[in-house]
């Protein structure tokens, strides 16, 4: 008598929640790679489809089409209330500048998300989509991580959540069932974890082969500082910041700009750290490193040459700063984005 074979596991039911303040890349590019996993490598490699391992699903508060960010149509598949079973939920990123208020935007999306985290599910987020998940105080007490330039105002705004802006991803709660992505295209590593927990670890090097994705390593960090040398309202620091950005290589910088301000330097100091969230020396190295990076992609200088003249005589104290802020040495930066810096020239020549 012949052994019956086990029915095969039914595939994982994934929800990717959609709403106007979002992207259809993202929503529709998640939707590809899990629609993928198991299929496509049976295509490639013996001209056959495999089974499907995941089922994604696009969810909505609605159930008719809406336009979202560049005003491509979205169609949701399932309500919100047809969709009560999902093993994940993933949440895109929200188009809502940082610092914005979320109050009574994501109401209906937030209390759904309370309700599939309780039945069990994985809540998965993209980008700034994380910002859901601290609303709804999902992430108190946990880490965190989100777009480079939410990670301040989300540690300002829910300060029980330790916010680790340098990491591309972040696996958080019980039984690590928060899972959040970082700025851009980390989402890509968050949808292959999730693959691997769901489908398997083969079947996410599959999909990770046949979309030639990299793992984002490096994390955010080589980016992160650059949301938090925007302008301000303060006038005697805004000011100073105008000036310093013509002006960060001189020496004493700070001394210069707390002169300038006509200010005394104590109350200088307290008011450029509540109007920036920097002190005035921190300020200043992010500057010098940004123009720092320009220099590193764009051209051949070595490394001391380039640290004198956006204002360090000791090249070793640059590049250990370097190190330290932007988690890769000026030699590895040089490397990895100078190298993409020359193809994009090279294609648009």
């Amino acid at each position: 008598m012949s052994e019956e074979r086990a029915p095969a596991p039914a595939p994982a039911r994934i929800a990717i929640l959609a709403f106007p303040q979002t992207s259809a890349s993202v929503v529709y590019g998640m939707y590809d790679l899990f629609k993928c996993a198991g299929r496509d490598w049976g295509i490639i490699v013996g001209g056959q489809p495999g089974s499907e391992l995941l089922q994604p699903l696009v969810v909505s508060r609605q159930r008719s089409g809406f336009a979202v960010g560049n005003e491509v149509l979205i169609t949701p598949q399932a309500t919100l209330e047809e969709c009560q079973d999902a093993d994940v939920v993933c949440v895109p990123e929200i188009l809502v500048p940082p610092g914005a208020p979320l109050d009574g935007l994501f109401d209906d999306e937030i209390d759904w998300l309370r309700r599939c985290y309780a039945a069990g599910a994985t809540l998965a987020t993209a980008c700034s989509g994380a910002m859901l998940l601290a609303q709804a105080g999902l992430l108190d007490g946990e880490e965190a991580t989100t777009h480079w330039a939410y990670c301040d105002v989300m540690a300002q705004r829910y300060p029980k959540i330790r916010v680790r802006g340098q990491r591309a991803l972040v696996a958080a709660g019980e039984g690590q069932r928060l899972v959040m992505a970082g700025g851009g295209t980390s989402w890509l590593d968050m949808a292959l974890y999730l693959i691997a927990r769901m489908a398997g670890v083969d079947a996410a090097m599959q999909v990770a082969r046949l979309n030639l994705i990299d793992w984002h390593e490096i994390g955010q960090q080589p980016f992160a500082r650059l949301a938090r040398s925007r302008q301000v309202e303060d006038a005697a620091i805004a000011h100073c910041q105008a000036w310093i950005a013509e002006h960060y290589a001189e020496p004493a910088p700070v001394a210069a700009m707390v002169a300038l301000s006509g200010l005394a330097e104590r109350s200088f100091k307290r008011r450029f750290q509540q109007a920036t969230g920097m002190s005035p020396l921190e300020y200043v190295h992010t500057l010098r490193l940004e123009e720092a990076k320009q220099m590193l992609e764009s051209g051949v200088q070595p490394v001391e040459a380039i640290a004198n003249e956006v204002g360090y005589e000791d090249a070793g104290f640059f590049s250990r700063l370097f190190r330290r802020q932007v988690n890769l040495t000026p030699a590895q930066y040089r490397r990895r984005f100078g190298t993409m810096r020359k193809a994009l020239q090279a294609g648009n020549a």
